[in-house]
């Protein structure tokens, strides 16, 4: 299937090459293929936009189709959007109620669900690589390894979430363990792991959402140094591990 797939992809993407060349990865989708291309993956992440798009929010959500080039379960794609002459795909903009002073938009497809997730970031600067990594993996069953996580670790953390306290005991032991394991610059992401688990146990899981605010709020408040703030995103990163994800 995944085969079958690939090979599918590969005729739309080099018959739209001119198209998506400046989006290296994304797969250029017209009101001709969306509709063959979308159910064949477990999760497709879409961006609406003008016919040819550019600026910082296309430049970053190409680093999406870099960063995931590896994973079989995910497409980013893309579809551009006129409104003049023919028209392309104003049909597929209208079905979602896309309006052109809403570019860019992007909905993830998820395999199961009848409508997209619309990606609706806080603020502009929101819209990111790493925020659209973000909201895929918290909206599907999609793994994608962030900044700071530790894969092995994201298993165990995946595992604790819906297990019982006796399990999630060993869990921790077992996560304590492993941490033994890793060298020195991945000691200090496994700590976070460990201590969201010890925190969890000691508080409840209503200590994960009280900590990813506690977070997002530091990282608002814009007078942390690089630094700082790259420590704080990767330790929000590590604990949406341990959020629960929407029902599928």
């Amino acid at each position: 299937m995944i085969q079958l797939n690939l090979l599918f992809v590969f005729v739309i993407v080099t018959s739209n090459l001119a198209v998506g060349e400046d989006c290296k990865g994304c797969v250029p989708l017209d009101s001709y293929s969306f509709d063959k291309i979308i159910p064949r993956f477990k999760a497709v992440l879409v961006k609406f936009d003008v016919a040819f798009p550019y600026g910082g929010k296309h430049e970053q959500y190409a680093t999406v189709a870099a960063d995931t080039k590896d994973s079989q379960d995910l497409l980013i794609a893309t579809v551009g959007v006129k409104d003049f002459g023919n028209k392309d795909n104003s049909d597929l903009a209208q079905r979602y109620n896309i309006k052109k002073d809403d570019f860019p938009v992007v909905l993830l497809f998820v395999q199961g669900k009848s409508e997209p997730i619309r990606f609706t970031p806080e603020r502009d600067s929101d819209f990111t690589g790493e925020y659209l990594k973000r909201f895929i993996r918290s909206k599907s069953r999609v793994y994608l390894g962030l900044p700071g996580c530790i894969d092995r670790l994201d298993k165990l953390a995946e595992e604790f979430k819906s297990a019982g306290e006796r399990d999630r005991q060993e869990i921790l032991k077992r996560a304590r363990i492993f941490e033994e394991t890793l060298p020195e610059e991945q000691r200090e992401a496994a700590k976070i792991y460990v201590k969201t688990m010890e925190k969890i146990l000691e508080r409840g899981d209503i200590f994960v959402q009280t900590e990813e605010t506690r977070v997002q709020g530091l990282l608002y408040k814009g007078k942390l140094s690089e630094q700082k703030k790259r420590t704080m995103e990767e330790r929000r990163n590590i604990l949406q591990s341990f959020s629960p994800r929407d029902e599928l």
